[in-house]
């Protein structure tokens, strides 16, 4: 039987997030970044290998709309570390889940398509470390270790981050879910990929799409 896995996905609230996101302005990039967690989170519920999804936010409205769609919710604890914010939300989900595995999972994967998320959680090595950098092999977009050995380094340079730490990084193609988003350039190739209902519609209203 495959591993389960509790997902933890660290959205920050929408007036903070997207900001390398230029030539567009606040309430523009307040949509893209609500539609971007939305369509994650929607892909990852809708994973064989995903038993729960713990969303660490600390906007109550967007807390609201997580739980409707069937997702747990916590506040994100530190807005100014995400990785001491993750270990605080895995804490949570250990409390919550002691038997299912966890992993870290960015919220801004517009075109992340479930199968390839199914893909990853299924080829990861469960008694370790193991993570999937982004689309230019520089960050890392999803990670996973055992509750004891749960040790994110997100930020810059997170691949080699990883690998220092012992990491196993997996090689499998995933373009969706190497696919994050931080600009223009980024979103155009996720437009291009196929991005989910939230993110297509904000596009096609900012004619983007």
């Amino acid at each position: 039987m495959l591993p389960s896995y509790a997902v933890v996905v660290p959205v920050k609230p929408p007036a903070l997030g997207k900001s390398r996101i230029v030539g567009l302005d606040d309430h523009q990039r307040r949509d893209l970044a609500r539609a971007f967690a939305l369509d994650t989170v929607e892909a990852c519920l809708a994973c064989e290998h995903v038993a729960q999804v713990l969303v660490a936010t600390d906007d109550a409205a967007f807390s609201r709309e997580f739980a409707a769609l069937g997702c747990a919710t916590v506040p994100d604890g530190d807005t100014s570390d995400l990785n001491a914010a993750l270990r605080q939300a895995v804490a949570e989900a250990r409390r919550r889940w002691p038997g299912l595995l966890p992993a870290a999972l960015l919220a801004d994967l517009p075109a992340l398509r479930s199968r390839e998320l199914d893909e990853a959680l299924a080829s990861f090595v469960p008694d370790g470390p193991s993570f999937v950098a982004d689309t230019e092999r520089t960050g890392t977009t999803l990670y996973t270790a055992p509750y004891d050995e749960f040790d994110p380094q997100f930020g810059l340079d997170s691949r080699h981050a990883h690998l220092v730490t012992g990491a196993l990084e997996l090689g499998l193609e995933l373009a969706s879910l190497r696919r994050d988003v931080d600009d223009l350039d980024d979103l155009r190739e996720a437009l291009a990929l196929g991005v989910g209902a939230h993110t297509a519609r904000v596009a096609a209203e900012l004619g983007l799409a």
